[in-house]
């Protein structure tokens, strides 16, 4: 009896992906729903916050980019900001090419669509390379329907919102973010380049042009974290 491929993912592997991301991509609702919002208080048409929202699907860079929105887009400064915030896939996609190597290149790739921090980092916890891909992409799929389901309710009712303020949905970028850092290990490897980070940010803000603030944090952040120690890095006992 020939013994069954754990390389190659199953409709069954897809589905039990989407089951288990299902649960945090609902909380993907509230953000997209926060961008709808803010794309219309920018000026975007619904046709186009929903089209971005389809097939960029990175909501950090999708904020970032607002803040360059207008009659003029400075078309370089948004390239830059984008390829900043979202340099971490360069990692994420190296630590997940064993598991893609043996795959035909057109599916290899097709796999990386919905590439995103939750679904990665769920789908590295897999038992076998079907498990894993099958978490990459239907739980990829789960986190992509809600966020165009939060995106579709901001759009729908983001014109009847007046002062999104008053509601706190300018800050959940912030609070996502935040979340993320005190959530996080609490070390050096943890601590320093976000400090970094946060440091270069500010100063960039004080003496730099507009939205330079965002480049410089994150090239600050990324380099701090490449050069600390090894020991550094490491959860202590």
């Amino acid at each position: 009896m020939t013994p069954p491929d754990t390389s190659r993912p199953t409709p069954g592997h897809l589905v039990d992906g989407f089951r288990r991301m299902a649960p945090l991509s609902l909380f993907v609702i509230v953000f997209g729903l926060a961008f709808g919002v803010a794309a219309l208080q920018q000026g975007l048409s619904a046709a186009e916050t929903l089209l971005m929202s389809g097939l960029v699907f990175a909501g950090a860079a999708q904020f970032a980019t607002l803040e360059l929105w207008g009659d003029t887009i400075p078309l370089l400064p948004l390239v830059a900001i984008t390829l900043a915030i979202n340099a971490r896939h360069l990692l994420m996609g190296a630590a997940f090419y064993p598991h893609l190597r043996d795959l035909p290149s057109g599916r290899r790739y097709a796999s990386l669509l919905l590439l995103s921090d939750a679904n990665w980092a769920m789908a590295m916890t897999g038992e076998t390379t079907a498990a894993r891909l099958g978490i990459l992409v239907g739980g990829g799929l789960a986190l992509w329907s809600t966020w165009m389901i939060g995106t579709g309710l901001g759009v729908a009712f983001g014109s009847g919102i007046s002062e999104p303020d008053r509601f706190g949905l300018d800050a959940i970028m912030g609070c996502f973010l935040l979340a993320m850092l005190v959530g996080d290990k609490r070390d050096l490897g943890v601590l320093l380049p976000w400090g970094a980070a946060a440091l270069a940010a500010l100063a960039a803000m004080a003496w730099l042009p507009p939205h330079a603030h965002v480049i410089v944090g994150a090239l600050a952040g990324g380099v701090v974290g490449l050069l600390l120690p090894p020991a550094s890095k490491e959860t202590p006992p």
